[in-house]
Parts: C-alpha cells; sequence; structure tokens
C-alpha cells in the first residue's frame, strides 16, 4: 500500500529558516507525528558548503567583497557533498521521509531524486540523464540538477536543486559541486523560453510521487 506523501510548498525562504524547519520535521518524522514530508521552495541567493568542508572552501571561488556586492550568504551545511549555489529562479525540494523499511539503500534514494528529475525534463521534452562518477541530473555535459542529502536514521533531509531561470551568472562564484569541466543550466535557457515554477513544482511533484510510490496526502 502506497504512503501519504504531505507536500509544502513555501515560497522563498531563507536558507537559515529551512535547515531549522527540516530538523524539526526530521525529529518529527522519526516519533511518527508527521508523514512523510516534501518542501517545494526556493532561497534567497546563498552558497552552501557539504561536509567536504575543506574542498569546498576550495571551491569558493569568490571573494567576500565579490559575495557581499551580490548579497550572498555563505553557510556550512551538514548535507553530503562539496559547494553549491541556491538562489532565485531554482525549484529546491527537501524530502522528509522515513525510508524504513523496504528503501534502506542511500544509492538508491540519490538515483531516485535524479530520476525525478530526469522526468520532469522528460515532461518539457528535454534529454536528461545521469553521467557516470557525478551525481545530479545532466543535459548533455550541462548540470541543470544538483543533489545533496542527509541521512540520519534513515529519515531523510536536504534534497535537490533544479535549475528553472537561475542566473546562471552566479554560478561563476564557485567551482560547482568541485566539478571543473562541465557547465550549468536551466530549464529555461534549455527551451529558450520563460516557464512558471508553480507549473514545474505541479511537474516534480508528480514525478516524486510515481518515483517514490506515494500518495498525495488529502
Amino acid at each position: 500500500m502506497s504512503r501519504e506523501l504531505a507536500v509544502r510548498r513555501l515560497g522563498e525562504v531563507p536558507y537559515g529558516e529551512a535547515l531549522a524547519l527540516q530538523r524539526q520535521l526530521v525529529d518529527e518524522r522519526r516519533a511518527g507525528a508527521i508523514s512523510d514530508t516534501l518542501l517545494l521552495l526556493e532561497h534567497p541567493p546563498v552558497i552552501t558548503l557539504g561536509v567536504k568542508l575543506a574542498s569546498a572552501r576550495t571551491n569558493l571561488v569568490a571573494t567576500p567583497a565579490m559575495l557581499a556586492a551580490r548579497g550572498v550568504e555563505v553557510v556550512e551545511t551538514g548535507r553530503g557533498g562539496d559547494v553549491t549555489y541556491h538562489g532565485p529562479g531554482q525549484l529546491v525540494a527537501y524530502p522528509i521521509l522515513d525510508l524504513r523499511p523496504d528503501r534502506q539503500d542511500v544509492h538508491r534514494y540519490v538515483r531516485d531524486l535524479e530520476l525525478v528529475m530526469i522526468r520532469v525534463c522528460e515532461s518539457y521534452g528535454l534529454t536528461a540523464g545521469r553521467i557516470a562518477g557525478l551525481s545530479g541530473t545532466w543535459i548533455g555535459d550541462r548540470k541543470v540538477g544538483a543533489i545533496g542529502v542527509r541521512i540520519s536514521r534513515w529519515i531523510t533531509s536536504h534534497g535537490l536543486a533544479l535549475n528553472v531561470s537561475t542566473d546562471l551568472d552566479a554560478f561563476a562564484l564557485i567551482v560547482p559541486c568541485g566539478i571543473t569541466d562541465r557547465g550549468v543550466t536551466s530549464l529555461e535557457k534549455e527551451l529558450r523560453r520563460p516557464i512558471q515554477m508553480d507549473e514545474v513544482m505541479d511537474r516534480l511533484v508528480g514525478a516524486f510521487l510515481e518515483v517514490f510510490q506515494r500518495v498525495a496526502a488529502a
């Protein structure tokens, strides 16, 4: 029987507030006080550093003055991975899931998040996929979606970031995920037309429900 998934669309949320909310929801999910939950939001401009702090700091190439001029915050976070950028026009999804009893496989979880973004891209007629040895979702050699997750006693947090209409110039502030020989892209850049964030959210929720075999909570 499929489990319920509560979907919460939060609009633009500062990174620190979203981090605190995730911690709260992880505790509530572990206690059985809430069902599996998917948070959908955008962040103001922020660069986040994953648990590989030494390499993440190396891959933060912008000076403090450059960051201040663009109003970009820098935050250390407990997710996996290196360094990434979040900002307006990027759809961020934070699943708070209990992977027990049948999905206790970290590799599978990451691949499933990639598949969700692949299906969203496909719904727009874009051919997306994976690159061996690298996480995330790619259109050719251009990264359209990033992944950085945390799993604590099989409760998930953090998640994925899909570039919809993101200011791609902001990625010049970092070496995205420490990858030097690949580019970044967005759905709008690939489609060469504007698309609505709410529409992308709808498609991502549909793909998420299918891939993770959940049903939307009433």
